[in-house]
């Protein structure tokens, strides 16, 4: 027989600092490798092939190193949260941050740029999974009056790991040996293994008898999954097609100044710190104007900062600095209001699920996005050119909040949850 623990019960048992200190450890990390290969590029590409490489080459190379890691990233999502309601978050949660710290180690021993992507795929399987899991971990055993204040420092782990990747560029001049860091995720997660107590929610989902065959494209679902995929697709290409290649552009802005080492580091130390910025402040906006104004406020930001930053620097300044903040600031807001807004399209029966593959659904057009800009450069006549392109992605994710709220509105109908 089977007994359930009561939330207080459950709380009486778990030191909350260790749990939340070794997800954050996990989250912070996945943050850092998600973007350390995107800083050294226009360095380690070079390196590897042994001889100076084009603009094109350098964009080819690079647009299967990124977008592997992103196509990883979308399967480690899709498929983690089926393995953790079979067999329990911490399990999950452990091997897939030892999976993606395992794979980050390996690359200190990388001779070629093919073995790379496939180092690189399940690093981001790893890290894909280990954000899904820790978030949803959390989520159950978490206290329900400051679950959400714990939900947001998590989620800032993420940007602060950016920030770590600028200073690893910094500090380490063999882009080699920085991802040496990939043996913290690995004891974070051995230790996750022995230390962290599972989910009393997922054991007694266990030993449940009822079954839930959830149809997430039934009549009454399918739009909203339609519509938050369209969305969050969208803006996720046009920023991480920035975060993979602004490095590698900004390394172009200073050819024939200086090496660019610095300034690469510095430039993704500011994403990290304006995305965190940014994340901070939507909550307000979406309680002052409400989440329709919200939202297009920030697609239109993140648009105009970046036709602002592309459009206007040919050579490196520090000017590119305060743009790339400005850039940052507004990218942070989107990702914090898509976090409040997609889950709301969807009643708690199907949230986590419906939200799920809404996220990493659009990373599957993030990928091809990502290695599309590496190999479009020549075409659109260099980096900034190609990101801008793909920038407009913005501006359809503004039009498709547009049209949905205006035809709820001449409706009379609008779905909350």
């Amino acid at each position: 027989m089977y007994t359930i623990v009561t939330p207080s019960q459950e709380k009486k048992s778990i030191n909350k600092f260790v749990i939340f200190g070794l997800c954050m450890i996990c989250y912070i990390f996945g943050g850092t490798i998600s973007t350390l290969l995107s800083v050294y590029l226009p360095v380690a590409v070079p390196q590897l092939l042994q001889r100076s490489v084009s603009e094109q080459e350098l964009g080819s190379i690079g647009a299967y190193l990124n977008s592997s890691f992103i196509f990883g990233w979308m399967a480690g999502g899709l498929i983690s949260g089926f393995l953790s309601d079979k067999f329990g978050r911490i399990k999950i949660l452990a091997i897939s941050a030892c999976f993606y710290g395992l794979f980050t180690f390996l690359v200190i021993t990388v001779s070629d740029w093919h073995t790379l992507i496939f180092y690189r795929f399940f690093a981001g399987m790893g890290v894909g999974a280990v954000l899904v899991v820790s978030t949803v971990y959390i989520s159950e055993i978490w206290d329900e009056s400051s679950k959400p204040v714990a939900l947001s420092i998590l989620s800032v782990g993420f940007p602060a790991g950016i920030i770590l990747a600028g200073i690893l560029n910094v500090f380490f001049s063999v882009w080699k040996h920085s991802f040496i860091l990939g043996v913290v995720p690995f004891i974070a997660g051995v230790l996750s293994f022995f230390i962290l107590p599972e989910s009393l929610s997922w054991q007694s989902t266990k030993y449940s008898n009822q079954k839930d065959n959830i149809n997430l494209f039934t009549p009454r679902f399918r739009p909203n999954i339609i519509l938050g995929s369209l969305i969050f697709g969208s803006v996720l290409i046009g920023l991480w097609a920035v975060f993979s290649w602004l490095p590698t552009w900004v390394q172009g802005l200073t050819i024939g100044k200086t090496d660019g080492k610095t300034e690469r580091g510095i430039a993704m130390m500011i994403m990290g710190t304006g995305a965190i910025m940014g994340g901070s402040f939507a909550g307000h906006l979406i309680k002052k104007w409400g989440i329709q104004m919200t939202l297009m406020f920030i697609f239109a930001g993140c648009f105009l900062s970046c036709l602002l930053l592309f459009i206007t620097n040919s050579s490196f300044s520090k000017i590119v600095f305060i743009e790339v903040a400005l850039v940052a600031i507004f990218f942070g807001l989107s990702q914090s209001a898509l976090s409040s807004f997609i889950p709301s399209l969807f009643p708690p029966s199907i949230r986590a699920m419906a939200t799920g593959f809404c996220f990493n659904i659009g990373r599957f057009f993030t990928g091809t996005a990502v290695f599309f800009v590496g190999n479009l450069v020549t075409v659109f006549g260099g980096f900034g050119n190609a990101l801008l392109v793909f920038s407009v992605t913005f501006l359809i994710a503004l039009l498709i909040v547009f049209l949905k709220f205006n035809r709820n509105k001449q409706s009379g109908y609008e779905q909350k949850y």
